[in-house]
């Protein structure tokens, strides 16, 4: 989720939880967004695993730490119960792991002690749909409503706020389940992974043996079923010492798979498929793109150029994202 979302999401859970509290209300919200401060950390955690971006402060113990400083401190800001302080800072918490635990990034809600992860994919990190919503909620409460307004207005407008987002996590949740009956046929492993739009969602296994990764790909529509494959491909996870020039589009993908997701994080961590095309003179060239990084058309990915004598190029970057073309297998 997005730091709106996440601020946003606290700030409403925080209402639920005290009411229309101002002080109460800013602690919560702050503390649905710290999580993410992490990213701060980024020199420490080159040294310390453990402060990594969806490391120790997204975890429940992270959160309370937080919490029981907040308690403390935030009572000399601004008047109010530190068991109050405490509860909402931690729920604030909670919530940024929750959602987190949606997504398709995990969260290790147990770290130090376990490092076993959260990853529920029922949602994207960065979600344009609930981004809008978020940024414009904001602008609604605080600059709009807020002393403008009489207060049963003001209220009205949290509640809706949370009717919407509960109405948008439950159609999530209803196209994973709708979808999971009829995936039944595929390989297993196969899967639901979301994409912004809520009634479309992209359909994707991954199965390794001897070495070989073998990736399903369909799109799925709400109402409408598959509206895209089922497609498949398969190719080594270490990418084949083959002199010479590239035969066709499975040697090219054969040859690639293992340079690209070596060389793009991206690829490494989500699921991905890929395409090859013939070019002038015998060369080739092989895209392979994130399933889940995407938007405008482009998806986080590597490209692979093979010369006419077989040598490859790979450059990383956002590629252009579709259908696969005629010379995908």
């Amino acid at each position: 989720m997005d730091l709106f979302t996440h601020v946003l999401v606290a700030y409403l859970v925080t209402y639920g939880t005290v009411g229309f509290q101002p002080s109460y209300l800013a602690a919560g919200a702050i503390a649905g967004g710290l999580p993410d401060g992490d990213i701060l950390l980024w020199p420490l955690s080159k040294r310390f695993p453990i402060f990594r971006h969806h490391g120790i402060t997204h975890s429940l113990f992270g959160v309370s730490v937080v919490a029981v400083v907040g308690a403390f401190v935030a009572p000399m800001l601004a008047p109010g119960s530190v068991v109050v302080y405490f509860a909402v800072i931690e729920l604030g918490g909670i919530a940024h792991i929750l959602m987190d635990g949606f997504t398709n990034f995990s969260v290790p809600p147990f770290l130090p002690f376990s490092d076993r992860a959260l990853h529920i994919d029922a949602d994207r990190a960065v979600n344009l749909v609930t981004l809008v919503i978020s940024v414009a909620s904001f602008y609604l409460l605080l600059g709009v409503e807020r002393n403008h307004v009489a207060f049963s207005v003001y209220t009205a407008t949290v509640w809706g706020l949370i009717g919407i987002f509960a109405a948008y996590f439950l159609i999530r949740l209803a196209g994973r389940y709708l979808i999971g009956r009829e995936i039944r046929s595929l390989p297993p492993g196969t899967a639901p992974v979301p994409r912004s739009d809520p009634f479309r969602w992209l359909v994707v296994g991954e199965q390794v043996r001897d070495g070989r990764m073998t990736i399903t790909y369909a799109r799925y529509t709400l109402g409408r079923g598959f509206t895209m494959g089922p497609l498949s491909l398969s190719a080594p996870l270490e990418a084949p010492v083959r002199p010479g020039p590239v035969k066709d589009a499975q040697d090219a993908l054969e040859r690639s798979f293992g340079l690209a997701r070596k060389a793009s994080r991206m690829l490494a961590d989500s699921y991905l498929f890929g395409e090859a095309h013939p070019g002038p003179g015998g060369a080739w060239s092989a895209i392979w793109y994130s399933l889940e990084f995407s938007g405008f058309g482009r998806a986080a990915g590597a490209r692979v150029e093979f010369a006419a004598d077989g040598t490859p190029t790979v450059k990383t970057g956002w590629q252009r994202a579709g259908p696969p073309g005629a010379g995908t297998p």
